[in-house]
């Protein structure tokens, strides 16, 4: 496992500021870069469209990158969904999981294309333990409540949503992401994993230090125990949607730290 790191990113501050490079430029990835495909795995309570500022960060480096959508029906149907993207890789890949889609990524990646993890604010279970107990022992800010419904789906609660899930978005976002907001099935949580990427691929974790979906204690305790690489980004939980910069730089990061591992 790579060497634990931790970083709080001088860009974070740039790109809240509206200050942002060129995508084009020398941030582009060499053409004899061995890691080029990048898969993102949403979490609960969103779908794909959140990772649209990553994209744009990642492509325009010269990445090939690719969206899962997972249903969130249940574990199996979310690894099947992330399988099936996977398979369309032409080459060895970075899989990268944000909240739930962490416990996904955990799972799924043992596929062979997968070169390394990269954990945004994700779960990341070990084989034989449930999402569910990553949470033992942590308490759970009180800003971020699940509402289940009779079907057993949960909803985040609609008035604490934003403070809950995306606290450092405009109003207008966090409203919408609000109102689009993907149910999943509470089941999945107490679904046991089968393997654990995370111990035979190279990890790296970016922590939301004003996450509130998770006790900031449990998020160092998951990337510590499974030897990521942690980088300390200011954002909440939706990081990925409002410091897409500096979670597109961390994947860049694993892309060029998985380059041997790839060979």
């Amino acid at each position: 496992m790579n060497t634990k790191t931790r970083n709080l990113l001088a860009a974070a501050a740039a790109v809240s500021l509206g200050v942002a490079a060129p995508a084009h430029s020398a941030d582009r990835i060499p053409d004899d870069q061995a890691v080029r495909n990048v898969v993102l795995v949403h979490g609960a309570f969103a779908d794909g469209s959140g990772w649209r500022g990553v994209y744009d960060e990642l492509t325009g480096r010269g990445y090939r990158v690719s969206i899962v959508q997972n249903p969130l029906t249940s574990l199996a149907d979310d690894v099947v969904a992330t399988r099936r993207v996977l398979d369309r890789q032409d080459g060895p890949t970075i899989l990268v999981g944000h909240s739930w889609g962490g416990t996904v990524i955990t799972e799924a990646g043992v596929h062979p294309q997968v070169a390394g993890l990269v954990y945004v604010s994700a779960i990341s279970p070990d084989a034989g333990e449930t999402t569910a107990q990553q949470y033992e022992g942590f308490t759970t800010p009180p800003e971020f409540v699940i509402d289940t419904q009779g079907d057993g789906f949960g909803f985040l609660n609609l008035e604490k949503f934003k403070a809950g899930f995306a606290a450092d978005a405009s109003d207008t976002d966090a409203a919408f992401l609000r109102d689009s907001q993907v149910p999943i099935n509470m089941s999945a949580f107490a679904t046991k994993l089968e393997h654990a990427a995370w111990r035979t691929k190279p990890s790296w974790a970016v922590i939301a230090t004003q996450d509130k979906a998770f006790d900031q204690k449990m998020l160092f305790h998951m990337a510590e125990r499974i030897g990521a690489g942690i980088t300390e980004v200011e954002a909440s939980h939706a990081v990925l949607m409002t410091q897409p910069k500096a979670v597109a730089g961390v994947i860049d990061q694993a892309a060029q730290g998985a380059k041997a591992t790839a060979r």
